[in-house]
């Protein structure tokens, strides 16, 4: 319909769509982002009791279930920052460097296209985080005195906060109007305010936390609530070397396994619970067949954890696997299969040198 307004996310949406790029700073894929399905972030030590209880339920819902899954977007406290801006500067870590390089190759190509059939366009991006990259594009678009307002939209309030003070500090004339607020309801609230085009970014190849069923409903879902001619730009992180696609999840220097470990010192901390997490491994795999990097922790021996603030025992088999998170990679026919199924037309792929990432914008039919 045209009415720009978004229908109501299903479970399943609203468990993909906010975890990866709000929990890590750029908003990066780094698989471990589900990223997918959160309601709350909480990047200190301490939890309020809401974002403590609704850790506490997934935490025994994970750990409950056959076989056992813990929700990534957990993996962002206070060290796991700290640890992911690490990943981040790793050599084998690509995604980031990749997308940076798209906006600045192309950043006033894509101006062109966002100002395309209107004097003034909404800029708004998914779990905007600390806006790294999209600052390329914000200092070009200013500098060219676009028409913009620029909408990040996060579900932690403290993120939001911080970025409007980096914002206008770096930008003093910058038009930013922040929301605070799942991804669909933002986009609601900016089309209740004007009927301006709308143009949003989903960077970081959040995109691949979905499996492809749910990529399709998600991009579907979007569409049928979009204006004729709003558009996206989508981050693909695209099929390639195998190695390459690995190293990216377990790099030499153990920094991606001590981010994934750290989630069960989190556990260990805010609910009273005494994993060994040395009794642990990380264990990332690759499927060139299918696409899908997956994560897990594998228990290196037979072994009991209490969980108290639960409270649960949870008993591990010798080399059981707990289930962390997925990262789907891409071809181009993919990538053209769900802007079709979904009601978009695809305008262009912008590309890194090496090919590795593409930037993907459609417009709404």
């Amino acid at each position: 319909m045209d009415s720009g307004l978004l229908k109501p996310m299903t479970n399943t949406q609203q468990m993909k769509v906010q975890s990866d790029k709000n929990q890590s700073p750029t908003g990066d894929d780094h698989m471990f982002n589900q990223d997918p399905g959160v309601l709350v972030k909480d990047s200190g030590s301490e939890s309020d009791a809401g974002s403590t209880d609704q850790f506490r339920e997934d935490v025994k819902e994970g750990l409950s279930a056959s076989p056992k899954f813990l929700s990534s977007k957990y993996f962002y406290d206070g060290e796991g920052d700290r640890l992911f801006q690490q990943i981040m500067e790793l050599d084998e870590y690509y995604l980031t460097d990749c997308e940076y390089e798209i906006f600045s190759l192309y950043k006033q190509d894509l101006l062109e296209q966002f100002e395309s059939n209107c004097d003034r366009f909404h800029l708004i991006e998914f779990g905007a985080g600390d806006a790294y990259k999209t600052k390329v594009l914000i200092s070009h678009f200013l500098q060219k005195k676009a028409g913009f307002v620029y909408n990040p939209i996060d579900i932690s309030s403290n993120v939001i906060r911080s970025l409007v003070e980096d914002l206008g500090s770096e930008f003093p004339g910058l038009s930013i109007d922040p929301l605070n607020l799942d991804y669909f309801e933002a986009v609601e609230e900016i089309s209740r305010k004007d009927t301006c085009k709308k143009v949003v970014l989903f960077l970081g190849s959040n995109i691949g936390n979905f499996s492809m069923e749910e990529a399709v409903e998600f991009f579907t879902g979007l569409g049928e609530n979009l204006q004729k001619g709003d558009q996206i730009l989508t981050g693909f992180d695209l099929r390639k070397d195998p190695q390459v696609i690995l190293a990216a999840y377990n790099d030499s220097s153990g920094i991606t396994r001590k981010f994934n470990l750290n989630l069960l010192k989190r556990i260990n901390r805010d609910l009273d619970a005494d994993f060994d997490p040395e009794a642990f491994y990380h264990y990332p795999v690759y499927d060139p067949l299918g696409g899908a990097a997956r994560s897990y922790l594998i228990s290196r021996k037979q072994q009991e954890v209490n969980i108290k603030a639960v409270p649960m025992l949870v008993k591990f088999n010798e080399s059981e696997p707990i289930y962390m998170e997925i990262s789907q990679k891409y071809s181009l026919d993919d990538i053209n299969g769900f802007a079709v199924k979904s009601g978009f037309k695809q305008i262009r792929n912008f590309f890194d040198n090496r090919d590795y990432f593409t930037n993907s914008l459609w417009e709404k039919l």
